[in-house]
């Protein structure tokens, strides 16, 4: 095997590993994935599903970028719900159980059917640099791999710990070996290494689930998927999830182990995921609860292995066991494999840049759960920024960086870089400042463009696709505003709806902006509309039609946020001197002396989301950044 021939060096294949090395190759680079175990390539090692509240919409915007978890997801989903339909559109979310067997498989034959990509099974154990700058790896079978960039998507395997009750033991997941020496290498060179925890729930077998003790969850009625591409990979037939409730004796049987919790009793030292709590942790910090809801989820379509979200633990097992029993439906439950927590390294992410290049070391990239987030979906956004940027230096393209205002993705990295972590890192929509502009829905005409013009990931087909997308919203939004209604031809529909009758004739766009009008009920009164809606592709019909509907019936509130957007844009990129002296400028707090001292941020806009920099430490700030 000749090592030389690659540029670009991807550790780990994991979902941030499988999107970077995806992303490489097809923009051209010679690339080798190096993992430790072939047939665990994204693997899904916690819930069987993608998206679901904020996530849902990273997902759309890794498709949009020419990634493919949307892809593999689509191929692979077994249900599909479209969450808080009954919010406002910028809260619509997008989650799909997926077949994790078949999800595995599927990015596994993409991988290998990828021109420019080589899979090496092995396990990286140093970084070669020479003079401050990447120049390979050293893998545990004593090769050293030359290479131009190395993107570390290494996960929880980094120095990884397994805890069960009383029992532990060194794994990257149950029944996988850790990565081990990495961490101490980096260490060496100057890096910060720290600590976080995460945890799994038990895996039962279904055929011991009292099925009709549960309430049902189906999926929706009339499926979408996650990809702005056309499939063929239509989802007739779903399997339902389910939901069930812990209750006062199943806390019981829980605090009888408490003194047994490797987390209790101080034996973890990382922190773990506050949004995900294990369930012992839960009936701590929500006593007054006699009940918790839990999700029961298929694992697959082949498979009776179901997955209980909201049950993660590192009780001992027949703590679990007993405690999993006590839950209505689950009385004579059999599992398949315990509960447990995982304590693992990470690098604090304020050692990167924006690309997510580190600072210490000329690209040399990060990309995952080693930057402190949590879940498939932010790892693989992060891999797939830093495989762009990798590309993107050696071909001497600008940088890619995506800002607050332009992508779910912005937010993550830009909350990373600045702010850092000191638990695992989850996205929300809350989040976002700009969450209306950042819809689902339109992650395609945000970010496709982008991708396509300046770094050639996204496919002509995708570019040509949110055209033709947006040429037909247009011509249907003219139709709205040309074509109107009489009374007669309406009214009796807009009762039936509790709208308020007319009096005159009305432009449909008009009556569109009423909460409680829809395209379909107004189509079912036009026929014009209804011909000029049918004459849309079918496989974009959908999303034009949805598209079409939110920019009218939120068009004040679009425009509201971008004003804000823009002028926020401007206070942004006041551009800070590299050279700043902050400890020099005593007008402003010592803890934000050291915190801009330690941090160096870029912008003014970077410098405000820093904690414990206050809005009077910009003003001033602001008047030093300022020609004289």
């Amino acid at each position: 095997m000749l090592w030389s021939q690659y540029e670009i060096v991807v550790v780990g294949g994991g979902h941030a590993g499988a999107e970077a090395a995806h992303a490489a190759a097809k923009m051209g680079a010679k690339t080798l994935l190096v993992t430790q175990e072939i047939d665990s390539i994204a693997r899904m090692s916690c819930n069987p599903a993608m998206g679901g509240v904020a996530k849902g919409q990273i997902v759309r915007e890794i498709d949009a970028l020419g990634g493919m978890s949307g892809i593999v997801t689509d191929h692979t989903s077994i249900q599909f719900r479209m969450l808080n339909r009954s919010k406002g559109p910028a809260m619509w979310s997008p989650r799909a159980q997926c077949d994790k067997a078949r999800f595995s498989a599927e990015w596994r034959n993409i991988l290998e059917h990828t021109p420019n990509l080589s899979i090496w099974q092995d396990e990286v154990i140093d970084i070669i640099e020479h003079e401050g700058c990447v120049s390979g790896v050293s893998t545990r079978m004593g090769i050293e791999i030359p290479a131009k960039a190395v993107i570390l998507t290494n996960g929880t395997f980094l120095n990884g710990r397994i805890f069960i009750g009383e029992v532990s033991f060194e794994g990257g997941r149950i029944g996988e070996r850790p990565a081990v020496g990495l961490s101490d290498s980096l260490r060496s060179k100057g890096f910060e290494v720290a600590r976080l925890k995460t945890g799994t729930p038990v895996r039962i077998d279904g055929r011991t689930i009292d099925f009709s003790k549960l309430t049902e969850q189906p999926g929706d009625d009339n499926p979408q998927g996650f990809s702005f591409l056309p499939s063929e990979h239509r989802l007739n037939t779903q399997k339902p999830c389910y939901l069930a409730y812990t209750s006062e004796r199943t806390h019981d049987i829980l605090r009888k182990g408490f003194d047994r919790s490797p987390m209790f009793q101080g034996v973890i030292h990382g922190r773990g995921p506050r949004y995900c709590p294990s369930i012992e942790d839960k009936i701590v910090r929500f006593s007054d609860k006699s009940r918790h809801q839990l999700f029961v989820e298929p694992e697959g379509i082949d498979t009776v292995s179901y997955y209980l979200n909201g049950f993660s633990s590192s009780l001992p097992l027949e703590i679990q066991l007993e405690a999993l029993r006590s839950i209505e439906g689950f009385e004579n439950a059999r599992i398949f494999k315990p509960g447990y927590a995982i304590e693992y390294d990470y690098f604090p992410p304020t050692q990167l840049c924006f690309t997510l290049e580190t600072k210490l070391i000329e690209n040399l990239y990060f990309a995952g759960q080693i930057n402190g987030t949590t879940g498939y979906e932010e790892a693989a956004c992060q891999g797939l920024v830093a495989a762009i940027n990798a590309v993107a230096k050696l071909k001497g393209l600008e940088p890619f960086i995506l800002t607050r205002e332009q992508a779910y993705i912005g937010v993550l990295i830009d909350d990373l870089v600045t702010k850092g972590v000191d638990e695992p890192y989850r996205m929300f929509t809350s989040r976002a400042e700009y969450r209306i502009l950042l819809r689902q829905d339109n992650a395609d005409e945000r970010l496709t463009p982008l991708s396509y013009e300046k770094y050639h990931l996204a496919s002509e087909q995708r570019m040509q696709r949110v055209e033709q997308k947006q040429q037909n919203a247009a011509q249907l939004k003219e139709h709205l505003s040309a074509l109107s209604v009489t009374p007669s031809e309406i009214n009796e529909t807009l009762v039936k709806c509790n709208s308020a009758e007319l009096q005159q004739r009305t432009k449909l766009e008009n009556l569109l902006l009423r909460p409680e009008i829809d395209l379909k009920t107004l189509k079912n009164c036009s026929p014009e509309l209804q011909q000029a809606i049918e004459s849309i592709p079918d496989d974009m019909r959908d999303e034009v039609e949805e598209s079409v509907e939110i920019a009218t019936k939120y068009q004040r509130y679009l425009e509201k946020e971008q004003e804000v957007a823009e002028r926020v844009v401007k206070f942004e990129n006041v551009v800070l001197p590299s050279d700043i002296d902050y400890h020099s400028i005593h007008a402003i707090s010592y803890e934000a002396r050291e915190k801009l001292s330690a941090l160096r941020p870029k912008t003014l806009g970077q410098a405000s989301r820093i904690s414990g920099v206050s809005p009077a430490d910009i003003s001033v700030l602001l008047a030093y950044s300022l020609p004289s």
